[in-house]
């Protein structure tokens, strides 16, 4: 697994949809992720894409990802250069697109953390520490499944069964 991520924080709040992070109105242009990152989030924030640095890590509250299962919300993400969304909570089905799409998913109380703030997310097998460098805090999210943390470690689920074939077994 990923053992440390350092970015800057980008905050946005609770209900962030899939059409908020790119609109419905592009998805119709054309679905290559790097021609959409350039709207990425436009509906909440109109300069959020051209002020992204690769490295910037999306924070929310509750309900990060509801809406539309498509995902290109995932990899437009991914194509901004974004490595991984820390939030209070994601959809479902957000949450298994951006693991198959290799974007680290992390759940934990995002409360304490502002736009800008440094943050690093150090990995392990115990779970996932958010550190604000900037607020001098630590929060701790639960760790993943094995299976996720495998699919995350490969890149993504078609080039972890371009590795492996198959799924692995997973001991208990």
């Amino acid at each position: 697994m990923i053992s440390l991520l350092k970015g800057r924080a980008r905050r946005f709040g609770d209900s962030v949809n899939t059409d908020y992070i790119i609109s419905s109105l592009r998805k119709k242009e054309c679905l290559d992720p790097n021609e959409l990152k350039r709207w990425l989030l436009e509906g909440v924030d109109p300069s959020f894409a051209a002020s992204v640095k690769p490295g910037d890590i999306l924070v929310a509250g509750d309900a990060f990802g509801c809406g539309s299962a498509m995902e290109v919300a995932v990899t437009v993400v991914k194509a901004a250069g974004i490595p991984a969304v820390v939030a209070k909570s994601f959809s479902r089905t957000y949450y298994r697109n951006a693991i198959n799409n290799g974007l680290l998913p992390v759940e934990c109380d995002t409360s304490g953390i502002q736009e800008g703030d440094l943050l690093e997310l150090r990995l392990d097998s115990d779970g996932v520490m958010v550190i604000n460098k900037t607020a001098g805090t630590r929060v701790d999210a639960p760790p993943m499944p094995p299976f996720a943390q495998g699919i995350l470690e490969a890149g993504g689920l078609v080039q972890y069964l371009k590795a492996h074939g198959r799924f692995q077994a997973v001991a208990k």
